[in-house]
């Protein structure tokens, strides 16, 4: 019942408050009442210290990058390479928005990307509505290629055994599957949307923030090559956004305290919570149930039921709780079923709005800045792009593991 509440809270956000006021009471009153004991809540907090340092990371690296001008120079290149034809707008966006989510993560392209999206959108005169849905849709969905695209493999990628580079080969071709296909589906369902539009008229060019991108692609080679040395990727995350700080100090174009507010310390506090409830769920038997109805295998039926079951265990409780739950009871049987969790729990969310954080917190950046998300348009695209994109994607990960091997 606390875990329903705790989520409830995450996606209605009663009077705006953070998910934190309703996770951290939950989490002390599940350690208070014996519900977990203190020696399996201390032992959750200190798995996940390292994965929530991480995210704090990156987050201030991401708002460190929009400060350089990095999202501002990507809305420029979109405006400049479309020239008004919303389809290769539509590609540009979809070029955008994986990149970003590979890279700095899918917190990025939802709070960051997406209001460059509304400018660009307007600017060239485009519908801006499939732009924004790819925006949605990406940050689930491209989130798969690296163990620091999202939280959910960051929570999973120790369970998987493999180096970051093994992971990152090994989820390469899944990735690139699972967006062609959602383009492809994007491409059909948004047809009457994808007009011509006048070409816009010439502006200038905004300034192309080489410092921050060279420390953007210094921080990914320095995961891969942490990994192999067996250094916690938090480390690299963290060295990554101090060189941005520093150097924004320096030029006083920043504070310390909007460095702290960059952390999302509220929402790092939730995730830390959610872990312990629902450790306390998995405590209390969850994990029990589904071992018995989790395949043993690794062959092509058994990924496909794994992903599915991740999915629907994604959309009925969000994808955070649901690898939690998961990702230890694939661990045993290789890296393949956690691999095929994460497909079921980055693809998965795409179809309902709880489905994630990611797609929640886009509907809130969407609506506030007035236009409408329906209910019935978001579910059929849904329909139209999950199944095709998770079957395609599982079918990709079985070929990978067969060539490359784990």
């Amino acid at each position: 019942m606390l875990l329903l509440v705790v989520l409830g809270a995450a996606v209605l956000r009663p009077r705006n408050l953070p998910e934190a006021v309703f996770a951290v009471p939950a989490a002390g009153l599940v350690v208070a009442t014996g519900a977990i004991s203190l020696d399996h809540a201390r032992a959750e907090a200190e798995r996940l210290g390292p994965v929530i340092g991480f995210l704090a990371a990156v987050l201030v690296l991401a708002k460190l990058c929009d400060d350089e001008g990095v999202f501002r120079a990507c809305g420029a290149w979109m405006a400049r390479s479309a020239r008004g034809n919303p389809k290769k707008l539509l590609t540009h966006v979809f070029v955008a928005a994986s990149t970003i989510t590979a890279a700095l993560s899918l917190d990025a392209t939802v709070v960051l990307l997406t209001p460059v999206v509304f400018a660009t959108t307007a600017y060239v005169g485009a519908r801006a509505k499939p732009h924004l849905y790819a925006c949605a849709h990406l940050s689930n969905t491209a989130s798969l290629l690296l163990p620091v695209s999202n939280l959910t493999n960051l929570l999973a990628f120790s369970a998987t055994g493999l180096t970051f580079g093994r992971f990152a080969l090994l989820m390469a071709l899944p990735w690139a599957v699972a967006i062609a296909v959602e383009y492809a589906v994007f491409r059909r369902f948004f047809a009457a949307d994808l007009v011509p539009a006048a070409p816009p008229e010439p502006d200038g060019d905004a300034p192309m923030p080489v410092f921050a991108l060279a420390v953007v692609g210094a921080t990914l080679a320095g995961f891969g090559i942490a990994s192999a040395a067996g250094i916690d990727p938090a480390w690299v995350a963290a060295a990554g956004a101090a060189v941005l700080a520093v150097r924004a100090l320096l030029r006083r174009e920043t504070s310390p305290a909007a460095i702290v507010r960059s952390a999302a310390i509220p929402f790092l506090a939730f995730v830390l919570a959610l872990g312990i409830v629902v450790r306390a769920v998995v405590d209390h038997g969850l994990d029990d149930l589904l071992g018995h109805v989790m395949p043993s295998g690794g062959g092509l039926v058994d990924l496909l039921a794994v992903a599915g079951l991740a999915a629907l265990l994604a959309n009925t409780v969000n994808n955070l709780p649901a690898v939690l739950v998961l990702a230890p009871l694939a661990a045993p049987h290789g890296a393949g079923p956690v691999l095929a969790v994460l497909l079921g729990v980055n693809i998965g969310p795409n179809l309902t709005y709880a489905g994630s954080l990611a797609t929640l917190l886009w509907r809130r950046i969407v609506t506030d800045r007035g236009t409408a998300v329906g209910l019935g348009e978001f579910t059929r695209l849904a329909a139209a792009a999950v199944p095709a994109t998770l079957t395609a994607a599982v079918v990709a990960l079985w070929a990978a593991l067969a060539v490359v091997g784990t």
